[in-house]
């Protein structure tokens, strides 16, 4: 066989592997047709995931590239003797309470020790020096990502003498300077979480808030919770979550891929300040995760969480029924850990399982009998008979319809973690999580009415593999490998086609109704626009850490590199746009857009990374941490080349692999700076501190570039400003409103400059911290139209004669993704903790900021009012708060003579915040091209009322023919205050068996948060509020008391 044939057979062989990896995602994923020119770039970019994947394994395994451990933590600390002079040579060990594993360190010439890649758990410590007493610290908590300094003054005797101490200030982080908060196993376990989501415990950090009720990943999901936050003045996107190491992130969205079970959670750890230089891949914080292994003993629990409507009060909005809407939910499962070989090989094993179903609230504007009565447009009469007539008039006039629809959820999670001591210097640990979801949405995407919304099918896993090993008393060397994988498929709940009610929006099948968005939202039905759709993503991820002691230094060297694969495939039924009730009666819409065609794609994109860190003990209380990043965040490729993009020096659309080499340049250059001092001025050791400077960038998603995949000649992409009729609607918008999507060729990955100054305090029991936290974004994602007419006029008015797709043909809107948004953030944060202490613990924290952007998402479409001037969309983030409380606490009643008065404990959670923006616009469309984002003229100052059938004035608002006077999200929307609470009751049943029952509260004084008002200058709902911020069953809703019985043994 020849060279050649040898070649051809070997891409032959990838490309079988690579149709069977994606063929895993059929049946929504079907591949587009190319000729056969295009059969070498289709090469090029089908063998290039695959052979990277597997020659980084093997190099990374093999050669050992270095990165930090981000699960583990380190011990380390300075010994002296009575005098305080340093003491060398001294033997330092440490063992597992619960393994057994025992790691050890000697001091060095500078009586400096330091134990790293450790485990997170309890440690029994002992420092042996000859001509001194033995020293021995029985219990020694050591908590994920935390770097424990603890130092030793050795006393003059015999080594047999052993001496129990202290701990001194664990409570503190001496060396660190990252603004970090650890959530112990206890409080996940413990306090009231409403859906049992770890990530909830992520809003009692401080400077982190409740979410919006517009946000994207952040606004939680039936039986899923939220699957990402704001905090640190981040857009939700910029936040890294690390399980053992190995990232969660869904790259497409930047959001965690699930929410792990919390019975599987040992602890974790949220940064979200100038984190060191072995963290990257995001620009905001790090959630780090630690989970829960077997241990010598067996342990485990049987579990049932269960809710039901009889026990719950009606939602503020539940306006026809005086008894709460049906809710039942049940969440159970299981754990079991132990020894399969004590002092060697340990397993966790746990299920969870949870089946809700609940009638979801629904508070739609409607027409009345007399409006329905009026219709005269054959389609609008048909489309009526699907919007349920009004039950409600509301005060002022406006027909309604208050009821609900029902959304089912059922998740099912397995989890498998495998501990093996292979020797005293080698240490495997593997993690495997499996989850299946299946639910249906009847108002995520925006719909209003029952029927509609959508059923989503959804499995997530990962799996991670650590391997630890110790060089040396001050070396320690972790390899690590993870898989991260997602596949879900959407489908609208109404699948009807368009053509059988007399609309023609080019959509010929019965994939669903074009969604109609009537008066900003005020009735909402068919659709999802974005219905049907599937996805397939999977992230290899290839690591090893190594972490040195010399002399007065400790150094940390690392390296990543991941790989991104990732299929979509998206139809959509398009959307029709009406300025008022009275415009969608009469079946004039004021805008319509649709993508004809599948819109198909197959993403891979990588990343790599370097770091070194040194962490120099200038003095015994004073370190500064110094490190420094490398990035290289790879331009993302397709398969088939199927990215398509408008060249605007051209006005071409042009083909990437034909055209043009890349969608947009490498993002290499990626050089992060990082910073800090932690200094100890006085000899208790009691006070630290801290000050940080960083430079941190963020990887670009994949949704930045999946658009372009439909542009032409693979799909059709339509977009019409301006009165558009049902009926005629492909007939109107097919020859002049072509809208292809794009990404700018010098499109930058986004980067933060984070920095803060803080002092901590310990003053027992409590820890108290104060500090400044201040950041900045730049070349944040931000879309916009660089079609906009002006003066009417647009710019580019047709494609040119010699653009090599579609010559001639006249355009519409082009949406632009690019990196021209920018962010600020300032903040003071004041933070207490207390240990447990008599039966006493909490966390409390104050957040006093304000954030500021030219938008807050990298997700949805154009919001910007001007797209030829994005310094006046500058404001108050979205999700700005400017005062934010939190406060969660646990208490044990003292009472101990009997089994039926011990173990009580009181648990609670409390958070008020202010309310977030709310931005006022109006139906125009013509202007700028994009409905609901023209700005009103403002004609004086704003009165505010408070009230939910009036929130402010809005007389003092007026459209205009141009943009608008008025600023972005000038008006504050309502604050949100809720308070969960629990009762729980533990009984001793036997030796090492025990009962817990507990009575959970959610919104426990049954304080209505309500959403924002209504922003659409002239609709029915402007400065109206119609829900609360969040729909029944989450967080401030309405109160709901929840039922658990826990048997642990």
């Amino acid at each position: 066989m020849t060279s050649p044939q040898k070649t051809q057979v070997l891409a032959a062989y990838i490309c079988r592997f690579d149709r069977r990896r994606e063929a895993s995602f059929a049946p929504f994923l079907p591949i587009a047709q190319f000729s056969s020119s295009s059969y070498q770039a289709r090469r090029r970019f089908t063998t290039r995931p695959v052979t990277k994947v597997l020659a980084l394994s093997f190099l990374g395994m093999l050669l050992c590239q270095t990165i930090q451990a981000q699960s583990m933590a380190s011990i380390e600390g300075q010994v002296f003797d009575q005098n305080h002079a340093i003491v060398a040579a001294v033997e330092v060990s440490m063992v597992s309470l619960e393994m057994g594993v025992k790691r050890e360190a000697v001091t060095d010439d500078e009586g400096l020790y330091q134990i790293a890649a450790v485990p997170v758990g309890s440690y029994r410590i002992e420092v042996r020096a000859r001509g001194f007493q033995t020293q021995v610290i029985e219990s020694l908590k050591i908590d994920v990502g935390r770097r424990v300094t603890q130092n030793f003054q050795l006393v003059v005797g015999e080594v047999s003498q052993a001496v129990t101490v202290s701990t001194n200030h664990d409570s503190i982080e001496l060396s660190g300077n990252a603004i970090g908060h650890v959530v112990s196993q206890q409080m996940v376990s413990q306090t009231p979480l409403n859906g049992r989501y770890f990530l909830d415990l992520a809003l009692r950090v401080p400077g982190s808030v409740t979410p919006p009720q517009g946000a994207f990943s952040a606004a939680p999901m039936r039986g899923l919770g939220s699957l990402a936050f704001n905090t640190g003045g981040n857009r939700e996107e910029t936040v890294n979550y690390l399980v053992n190491g190995i990232t969660l992130n869904n790259l497409t969205f930047g959001s965690i891929s699930f929410q792990p079970s919390i019975n599987t959670i040992q602890e974790f750890k949220v940064d979200n300040s100038t984190v060191g230089a072995e963290f990257g891949q995001s620009a905001g914080a790090v959630v780090n995760v630690a989970t829960r292994s077997g241990s010598n003993e067996f342990h485990g629990e049987v579990f049932e969480f269960f809710r039901n409507d009889a026990l719950d009060a009606r939602n503020f909005f539940e306006l026809t029924s005086h008894e709460p809407a049906p809710f039942k939910r049940n969440q159970f499962g299981g754990n079991l850990g132990g020894p399969l070989l004590k002092q060697k090989l340990f397993f966790f094993f746990s299920y969870e399982g949870l089946r809700q179903r609940q009638s979801l609230d629904l508070n739609s504007v409607v027409p009345s009998d007399a409006q329905r009565a009026s219709v005269t447009d054959p389609v609008i009469a048909k489309l009526i008979e699907l919007i349920p007539r009004a039950n409600l008039v509301d005060s002022s006039g406006t027909s309604r319809f208050v009821g609900s629809d029902l959304a089912p959820v059922d998740v099912n999670q397995w989890t498998t973690d495998i501990n093996f001591v292979l020797s005293n210097v080698d240490t495997f640990h593997a993690y495997h999580a499996v989850q299946r979801s299946q639910s249906r949405e009847p108002n995520r995407t925006g719909n209003t009415v029952p029927g509609f919304g959508n059923v989503a099918l959804a499995l997530r896993q990962i799996f991670t593999l650590n391997e630890t090993h110790v060089f040396g008393p001050n070396v320690v060397n972790e390899a690590r490998f993870g898989v991260n994988r997602f596949s879900s498929t959407t489908t609208p709940n109404a699948q009807l086609n368009p053509l059988d009610f007399g609309i023609r929006n080019g959509i010929e099948e019965p994939i669903g109704l074009p969604q109609m968005n009537v008066a900003g939202g005020a009735l909402n039905f068919g659709g999802p626009q974005n219905n049907p759709s599937g996805r397939g993503d999977t992230t290899f991820v290839v690591a090893d850490s190594l972490s040195w002691l010399s002399g007065l230094h400790s150094f940390k060297v690392g390296g990543e590199y991941r790989q991104f694969l990732n299929n979509n495939y998206r139809q959509g039924t398009g959307l029709f746009s009406f300025p008022t009730l009275a415009a969608f009666l009469a079946g004039n819409a004021n805008s319509f857009s649709v993508t004809l065609g599948s819109q198909s794609s197959s993403i891979a994109q990588g990343a790599l990374n370097f770091f070194f860190l040194d962490s120099y003990k200038v003095r015994s209380n004073l370190t500064l941490n110094l490190g420094i990043r490398y990035e290289w965040n790879m331009t993302p490729s397709e398969r088939y080349d199927r990215f398509i993009v408008f060249d605007p020096e051209t006005a071409s659309l042009v083909r990437v692999g034909t055209g043009i080499d890349s969608i947009y340049k490498e993002n290499n250059k990626n050089f992060q700076p990082r910073v800090g001092f932690s200094w100890v001025p006085f000899k208790d050791g009691k006070t630290v501190l801290r000050g940080a400077y960083g430079i941190y960038v963020d990887q670009p998603m994949t949704s930045v570039v999946t658009p372009t995949a439909g542009n032409p000649p693979l799909a059709l992409p339509l977009t019409f400003t301006g009165t558009v009729r049902l009926n005629n609607a492909i007939n109107v918008a097919g020859p002049t409103a072509l809208a292809p999507q794009t990404v700018d060729h010098g499109f930058d990955n986004a980067y933060m400059q984070s920095w803060n100054l803080n002092v901590q305090r310990e003053l027992t029991p409590f820890v108290l911290m104060l500090g400044y936290i201040g950041s900045k974004g730049t070349h944040l994602i931000t879309r916009r139209n660089l079609n906009q007419p002006s003066n009417g006029v647009r710019p580019y008015q047709a494609l040119s004669s010699s653009s090599p797709i579609f010559p001639g043909r006249s355009l519409g809107n082009i949406t632009q993704m690019e990196s021209t948004g920018n962010s600020s953030y300032n903040a003071v944060w004041a933070t207490a903790r207390r240990r447990l202490t008599r039966n006493l613990q909490f966390d409390a924290s104050y957040t006093w900021s304000k954030s500021l952007d030219y938008s807050s998402f990298s997700t949805g479409g154009i919001v910007v009012q001007n797209s030829y001037d994005l310094d006046a969309n500058r404001g108050l983030s979205d999700f700005d708060a400017r005062h934010r409380f939190v406060m969660s606490a646990l208490y044990e009643l003292p009472f101990n003579e009997n089994q039926w008065v011990e173990g009580w404990r009181f648990a609670a959670i409390v958070q008020s915040q202010s309310g977030n923006p709310v931005n006022i616009v109006t139906s125009n469309s013509t202007v700028n091209g994009v409905a609901g984002t023209l700005r009103p003229d403002v004609n004086g100052p704003i009165p505010i009322f408070g009230q939910v059938e009036s929130w402010f004035d809005t007389s003092v608002f007026s459209v205009a023919p141009r943009f608008g006077n008025l600023g972005r999200n000038i008006i504050t929307g309502p604050a949100f205050n809720n308070t969960d609470f629990s009762i729980t009751k533990t009984t001793k049943l036997g030796e090492g068996v025990s009962l817990e029952q507990r009575a959970e509260f959610f919104d426990l004084f049954n304080h209505a948060n309500f959403g924002q008002p209504g922003n659409l200058v002239g609709s029915q709902s402007f400065g109206r509020i119609t829900n609360t911020r969040f729909p029944t069953g989450e967080s401030g809703s309405s109160r709901q008391i929840q039922f658990a019985l826990r048997l642990l043994f």
